[in-house]
């Protein structure tokens, strides 16, 4: 089975879209040559690590941003370099589904029965990820979009994964 993975999503999660509190820094960050401008704290690094390490987890890339978020979000909260999940460019609803169940059905293949804790501010992932077969044991921490990550969301990703062990 392995070790338990902690999914982690950029937009929405790191980075808050309404103008967040304390701690924040202003970044730009031009993957494929388009500059965007994101909110991240670097405790977050630091909280993050200090979660998987507790845990006995693993730290994974659960966003849009790929191998990008390597080279652009990790270095600016202190992660290392991390695997993963890679998820190609949404479709779009004319194929029928939603961004979220897109993201889940790419989390479910890539996770192959792996216990997991994802943080993700999309609305429908919990359902989503729920319908996907031959999921191992999850907890979706369903982050708001507009404050992000916070203390109260790595407590209770805490919580889940020392249950796991005990």
């Amino acid at each position: 089975m392995g070790s338990p993975l902690v999914l982690l999503d950029v937009d929405g999660v790191l980075n808050p879209f309404s103008r967040p509190h304390r701690g924040y820094r202003r970044h730009r960050c031009s993957p494929n040559g388009i500059t965007y401008r994101l909110w991240l704290n670097a405790r977050h690094g630091r909280s993050l690590l200090r979660l998987v390490e507790d845990g006995g987890a693993e730290l994974a890339w659960a966003s849009y941003w790929c191998a990008h978020a390597n080279e652009w979000i990790a270095p600016r909260i202190g992660l290392p370099e991390l695997p993963f999940v890679p998820i190609p460019v949404f479709p779009g609803v004319e194929e029928g589904m939603t961004l979220g169940a897109w993201k889940a059905r790419h989390v479910a293949a890539w996770t192959r029965g792996r216990p997991f804790v994802w943080f993700e501010d999309e609305p429908d992932a919990t359902a989503c990820i729920a319908a996907e077969t031959g999921i191992g044991e999850h907890l979706l921490v369903a982050i708001d979009s507009q404050v992000g990550l916070t203390d109260d969301h790595l407590d209770r990703a805490r919580e889940w994964l020392r249950s796991l062990a005990g």
